[in-house]
């Protein structure tokens, strides 16, 4: 699905009764705004963070009306952002501004949320050569935005799906009856289907990693759950030979410790699934 098609969804939902027993549109609006004024609003930051979704915002106003002018105010999506600062402007028809104005915000707030915690967990890291990820803990059917807004945030994104690369879990591992087993079955599947995407399988502890290593046949390693003390000693002996991604329960406070073990990355899954959403508004301009 195209980020136009999305858009088109997003506005069947607030203006179209699924029964269609309600004619389609914005009635609180056609109701007490006439359709020829004319007006202009201004996005309002009410909260520090970094902001994102601007672009986003630009496309569903013009999606509601071709017409609406949309006023960029010096601010690109990944800039810091503070209490008061008013980030774009939409002037046009102020019908079509109050049926954009909540559809816009929520994109914009949401994927806000997500750039700014993210930008804290890669600050935790500067310094480092540690790359933070995301995971696919996302909002269903909300993939691509939340997965835009961790980059606008600095991180970048794991795979983005389940096509895109094997990544070999514990349950995998269990059910296929061992670390070898589901590597060797893993890598008998891409050659009998023609098509190369990346290997990774997860360790449990440092036995896992040496098996692991023993064994072969993957291109990144995830050490889930280990402590600082073990993600040292399990990249020390992996040596480079593969990348080495650290995961499970990972935090602000915590981060920066990983990071020094020095693994090639770091992903969090609180990225997507534990953010605080920023609060922005969009206010008339009279």
């Amino acid at each position: 699905m195209t980020v136009d098609q999305f858009i088109d969804l997003a506005i069947q939902e607030d203006l179209q009764d699924p029964k269609h027993l309600i004619p389609f549109g914005d009635h609180t609006t056609r109701a007490t705004i006439d359709k020829s004024i004319k007006r202009k609003g201004r996005a309002l930051i009410k909260q520090d963070g970094v902001i994102a979704g601007i672009e986003l915002s630009k496309q569903i106003f013009h999606k509601i009306d071709p017409e609406l002018k949309f006023i960029e105010n010096g601010f690109k999506d990944g800039d810091v952002i503070k209490y008061g600062d008013e980030i774009f402007y939409v002037e046009g028809n102020a019908q079509s501004i109050l049926t954009g104005e909540r559809l816009a915000l929520n994109f914009m707030q949401r994927m806000s949320g997500i750039a700014t915690l993210t930008r804290q967990f890669v600050n935790e890291v500067s310094g480092t050569e540690v790359k933070v990820l995301d995971t696919r803990k996302t909002t269903p059917n909300l993939r691509y935005f939340e997965k835009w807004a961790v980059r606008i945030g600095g991180a970048e994104n794991h795979r983005f799906g389940l096509y895109d690369m094997i990544m070999i879990k514990d349950n995998h591992i269990d059910f296929a009856g061992g670390l070898e087993k589901a590597i060797d079955a893993a890598n008998a599947y891409l050659e009998k289907h023609k098509f190369t995407v990346p290997i990774e399988i997860e360790t449990r502890s440092l036995a896992d990693v040496k098996r692991v290593m023993k064994h072969g046949k993957v291109q990144r390693m995830m050490l889930d759950n280990f402590t600082v003390s073990e993600v040292k000693e399990a990249v020390a002996f992996v040596e480079g030979r593969i990348e080495t991604e650290v995961s499970g329960g990972i935090t602000l406070q915590t981060i920066r410790a990983y990071a020094t073990a020095k693994p090639d990355y770091i992903s969090v899954g609180a990225l997507t699934h534990s953010y605080n959403s920023l609060d922005i508004s969009l206010k008339a301009m009279i």
